[in-house]
């Protein structure tokens, strides 16, 4: 069973831009531990690569694993391991072997909790290189051509040839609701957003209390998902959310601490997390905003969360914009992510905010606003021209300067030298 599915994997799979780090990792490191939401393709991309497989919910692999861990890892190498959390003692005994052994690329190890710390008694390090598996871009999944490339955007100094687009609004809310799920690339007649939503009723109803062994309600788990959907994209704060979950229902009041707790829990399965503040010098004097943004793994699930279809954003503008933000910042971090970069976002006490600042480990930096509309171009503008000036004497210039966008019909540079990006032409 388990080598049909592997070989078939290996026929059928989707090349991924994470294929090539992947790669990589396993020539110089024991194992890799690739990790992400459910159903992002963790087992399809680990399975491409491997040699054999022990996949812990068939059979009994994981009763196997408690008992008599080293057997479950016995095979070809790399041995890809699928949703080790459940069987952790397979962890130290994979660290074990791999320090026996001295060889690169023993263990794929894939996951999609984050067991408990008690669970493992050695962190992996020096011995298991981490690789976060996203949902896919939309260069991925075929609905962006790639013609702008983030790469190129950093060695050309924001210089492109104009490209066109076929991005609108209304396709724009249409692939934020279908999302960058690879099951959406063989599904047929299938609605906008079916996956996702099938998602939300497991988080809520399994996937949440699985993260920490806690039970939770799942009419609070419902309603915390939904105000987090409503401040997608935001710095929000504990404070904010309770207060929201006791508007939408004054019956559901929770504590900050309980919706701490709640958003740990949801990081922990990889549906939530956290675009950080940027800093731009470690010596700056300027306050800098700290907080985090915070987006769902992938924008189809606060789409899911709220109960929203295409047709329903389309009558919220604003909660549509904050959507959009997120799957640019989903394609961002899958871009950026070859090149070695981060995507931050700026904030300070002056009021300035930046929605994207893609840094690379050279002290290259570009920043991008995101915008809907044409309309808003002007003003984003000003605002990444600001950036620039404010921070002339504290950090190396910037490298380019972006606006991305669900309209405006054909990638270019405006004379200011800001560079509008239709989304569907952006790339690795």
């Amino acid at each position: 069973m388990q080598d049909n599915l592997i070989s078939s994997i290996k026929k059928n799979y989707h090349p991924r831009l994470v294929d090539r780090r992947l790669a990589e990792l396993l020539k110089t490191f024991g194992s890799v531990l690739i990790t992400g939401p459910k159903w992002c393709g963790k087992s399809w991309t680990a399975g491409k690569a491997c040699s054999s497989a022990a996949f812990i919910d068939e059979g009994d692999n994981a009763a196997r694993a408690m008992i008599l861990p080293e057997s479950v890892l016995e095979g070809p190498t790399p041995r890809l391991v699928d949703e080790w959390q459940d069987a952790p003692k397979l962890w130290d005994a994979a660290r074990r072997l791999v320090d026996v052994r001295r060889k690169p690329g023993q263990f794929i190890f894939t996951g999609s909790t984050t067991p408990p710390r008690q669970a493992t008694t050695h962190s992996g390090t020096g011995l298991f290189a981490r690789l976060h598996l996203r949902t896919l871009s939309l260069a991925e999944s075929g609905d962006s051509t790639a013609s702008v490339s983030l790469a190129a955007l950093f060695e050309e100094n924001g210089r492109i040839t104009p490209q066109s687009s076929s991005l609108d609004f209304r396709k724009a809310l249409g692939l934020i609701c279908a999302g960058g799920w690879p099951a959406r690339l063989w599904l047929e007649g299938s609605s906008a957003g079916a996956i996702a939503r099938e998602y939300v009723k497991s988080i809520v109803e399994a996937d949440i209390s699985r993260a920490d062994g806690i039970s939770r309600n799942p009419s609070l788990v419902s309603l915390f998902l939904r105000s987090l959907a409503r401040n997608s994209a935001t710095t929000v704060k504990a404070t904010t959310l309770r207060q929201d979950i006791s508007a939408l229902e004054p019956e559901g009041a929770i504590s900050e601490q309980t919706v701490r707790a709640y958003a740990e829990a949801l990081k922990g399965i990889f549906v939530l997390e956290e675009q950080p503040a940027w800093v731009p010098s470690l010596r700056s004097k300027k306050r800098v905003r700290l907080s985090p943004k915070l987006h769902f793994a992938d924008p189809s699930l606060a789409a899911a969360a709220l109960g929203a279809g295409p047709k329903l954003l389309e009558q919220d503008i604003r909660t549509a914009g904050f959507l959009f933000e997120s799957l640019c910042h989903r394609d961002l971090c899958v871009y950026a992510s070859t090149l070695g970069g981060t995507v931050h976002h700026y904030q300070d006490d002056a009021g300035l905010e930046v929605d994207a600042i893609v840094t690379l480990e050279d002290g290259r930096w570009g920043a991008f606003e995101v915008k809907l509309g044409t309309f808003e171009f002007d003003k984003a503008a000003a605002n990444l021209l600001r950036l620039k000036d404010k921070l002339a004497s504290e950090a190396p210039a910037p490298t380019f300067l972006g606006i991305l966008t669900a309209s405006g019909g054909i990638a270019h540079t405006r004379p200011d030298g800001i560079t509008i990006i239709p989304l569907d032409c952006l790339g690795a």
